[in-house]
């Protein structure tokens, strides 16, 4: 059996992205300022980790209007939900190790 560790996902490391693959996991979709308030994060900053996720085909944006304002929404692909669940279950079995 493969060392949980090595399963971890390196792009899952940042609070900010573990906070928005968690939020997106459980929401059909999610946009930039519910983002922005559940984890309490700059614009800037929200929008880096937002790309590093997008670039690694783990979130899909889908931009439109409410009114004549834009509204930006996200949702978690079908790669990114596979790589969220494998790495939550590297560190659950990482956890259960540690405990032995």
């Amino acid at each position: 059996m493969k060392n949980p560790i090595e399963q971890l996902q390196k792009v899952f490391d940042s609070r900010v992205r573990l906070g928005v693959m968690s939020a997106l996991m459980v929401n059909d979709q999610v946009s930039f300022n519910e983002l922005k308030e559940l984890i309490q994060v700059t614009d800037g900053n929200l929008a880096s980790h937002l790309k590093a996720l997008e670039e690694n085909g783990f979130i899909k944006v889908n931009k439109g209007f409410v009114g004549r304002k834009t509204n930006t929404t996200y949702a978690v692909t079908k790669a990114g939900e596979k790589a969220f669940r494998l790495h939550l279950d590297a560190l659950e079995q990482m956890i259960k190790q540690m405990g032995k």
